[in-house]
């Protein structure tokens, strides 16, 4: 376990309950954040990769009425 963790642990352990559930939720909060922007970073590569496929006269074809 590394001192970084080792002195997290101890300072939630020494801190009154509401301050232990603001940490919580501010660290679910930061792991939220984190996924959804690995999500957005994706999207340029999805883009990118289909884009052969979605600039086509057949998909506008389909899309049209739409």
């Amino acid at each position: 376990m590394s001192t970084l963790t080792k002195t997290l642990i101890e300072e939630i352990q020494i801190a009154p309950e509401s301050v232990r559930r603001e940490v919580f939720d501010f660290l679910a909060f930061l792991k939220a954040r984190e996924r959804n922007e690995a999500r957005e970073n994706l999207l340029p590569l999805a883009q990118s990769a289909w884009a052969a496929d979605w600039n086509s006269p057949e998909e506008d074809e389909a899309w049209r009425d739409l």
